[in-house]
């Protein structure tokens, strides 16, 4: 272990460890992300910005940096006029991209179309009506809250609603989780979206299953 977090609204910490090259970031029992396994975080930028469709100057939220895998990804499939903001809530997440594993993605976060904002990404889309093309959500392991049980908010009724008042209209909404969710699977399709959910590999073809929802606001 090199290093450690305390995460707002958790008794637990994060603990990033090191070895055989990798780094990997663990809450309680869980690894939460890995720089070895990183093709779904990849697969949510894609899948979102696939049903966006092209836009000059896309404007992007990020909700959870993680190891800045989506980011990259998302950042090498926009224009040189996108704009992406990334809310992170754990300062130390930031720290450790900027001093540790950051290399494993590229450093996106010195890419100039990068905007960093350490607050929660809840707040962000609270304040933010008919602001942002895409928001993509990589936040805890998915709709149920692990590290953080508040997050909860973002995937519930009144949280979708709020979302999708963020969204522009035709705008895209994509969540990644760790697994199936069959009672956020109904509530989002209950609400003005047009949903789709994929399984992808956590590896790209091999791994884990995730899944993946990409709903564009209607």
């Amino acid at each position: 272990m090199i290093a450690t977090a305390t995460i707002p609204g958790h008794k637990g910490e994060l603990r990033c460890y090191h070895h055989d090259g990798a780094y990997e970031v663990w809450v309680d029992h869980t690894e939460l992300m890995s720089t070895r396994v990183f093709g779904s975080e990849e697969a949510l930028a894609e899948l979102a910005l696939e049903r966006l469709g092209h836009r000059k100057a896309p404007r992007i939220l990020i909700g959870g940096l993680g190891m800045g895998f989506t980011l990259a990804r998302t950042l090498a499939l926009v224009s040189e006029k996108a704009e992406v903001d990334v809310a992170e809530i754990v300062p130390e997440i930031v720290k450790w991209n900027e001093e540790l594993f950051g290399h494993c993605a590229g450093h996106p976060l010195k890419d100039p179309r990068s905007n960093l904002i350490v607050r929660d990404v809840r707040n962000l889309i609270e304040e933010a009506p008919d602001t942002y093309d895409v928001i993509l959500l990589d936040v805890d392991n998915g709709p149920e809250g692990l590290s953080r049980p508040s997050n909860d908010s973002l995937y519930n009724k009144t949280g979708l609603k709020m979302i999708r008042k963020s969204l522009r209209q035709d705008g895209v909404l994509g969540v990644w989780s760790s697994d199936d969710h069959a009672k956020f699977n109904a509530r989002i399709r209950a609400e003005r979206f047009s949903v789709e959910l994929r399984h992808v590999k956590a590896r790209r073809t091999k791994g884990a299953r995730r899944a993946i929802w990409t709903a564009k606001r209607l």
